[in-house]
């Protein structure tokens, strides 16, 4: 599948992936840092943001795209960061194409078998007849009671746009993604052989996505693996702690 990116800055390529529910767009500000110092992709995954829609979603499958993507580009190897879901299929590509990582960024999650997390925001969603509402701020008036916190709000409100009938709609697949929303805590397949290049784990210090009892794992997976925990940050630690995500990522990187 031809994904939609953009790209941004000179040196080496450093793709940027997205969670669930999340755009290219979101990683606009801290990519435009990162692109003083590498040719930034951001990437839409597939049933996200402005890539094409597909009843096929799986690791798997968003790994080859992202092997698509670098074939097309004419890229060598690559730095490959990703975030929760955009993790996931990180990890999945670094071990089915080893050969084409330099560097590994795995943001909040590990490559464990995850329980369903997300079911609150398919319910609230599921909640919504999008062609009731005459504009954004209605639906976060709905949303409110059900997803409390203003940054989630906001995240999801940001995948509106208005349709060929001039209807509110998501940008994202939702259907797809509310039947296979349980693949999405899939756990990360073991290497055939040991993955031999440096990885970084970066854990939001109030998130309950790595624990240490996951360590174990990880550097099974990982064996060269380092774990950095950002103080005071949650899942979303790009966005709470913006200036020390990028100074440890930034960090490990120009390393």
């Amino acid at each position: 599948m031809k994904l939609s990116f953009k790209k941004l800055g000179s040196g080496k390529p450093l793709l940027i992936l997205h969670g669930l529910f999340g755009s290219a767009d979101n990683w606009q500000t801290l990519g435009k840092q990162f692109a003083e110092n590498f040719t930034v992709y951001f990437i839409d995954l597939r049933n996200h943001g402005q890539s094409p829609h597909s009843d096929e979603w799986s690791y798997g499958v968003m790994s080859e795209d992202i092997k698509e993507l670098i074939e097309d580009e004419g890229l060598d190897k690559i730095l490959l960061m990703g975030h929760s879901m955009g993790g996931k299929v990180a990890m999945q590509f670094t071990i089915s194409y080893p050969e084409r990582v330099e560097k590994l960024i795995v943001v909040d999650i590990g490559p464990k078998k995850y329980p369903v997390t997300n079911q609150f925001v398919i319910d609230a969603i599921d909640s919504l007849d999008l062609g009731t509402f005459k504009n954004r701020k209605e639906i976060d008036e709905k949303l409110m009671p059900m997803i409390p916190d203003y940054g989630t709000r906001q995240f999801l409100l940001k995948n509106l746009y208005w349709n060929e009938e001039q209807k509110l709609d998501w940008k994202f697949n939702y259907p797809v993604l509310k039947e296979k929303i349980k693949a999405v805590g899939e756990v990360t397949p073991m290497p055939s052989t040991p993955i031999e290049i440096p990885v970084l784990f970066v854990k939001g210090e109030k998130s309950d996505y790595i624990f240490s009892g996951d360590i174990k794992l990880i550097t099974e997976t990982f064996p060269h693996a380092k774990i950095v925990t950002i103080p005071g940050a949650g899942h979303w630690v790009h966005a709470d702690k913006p200036m020390e995500f990028f100074t440890s990522v930034n960090e490990f990187l120009l390393q």
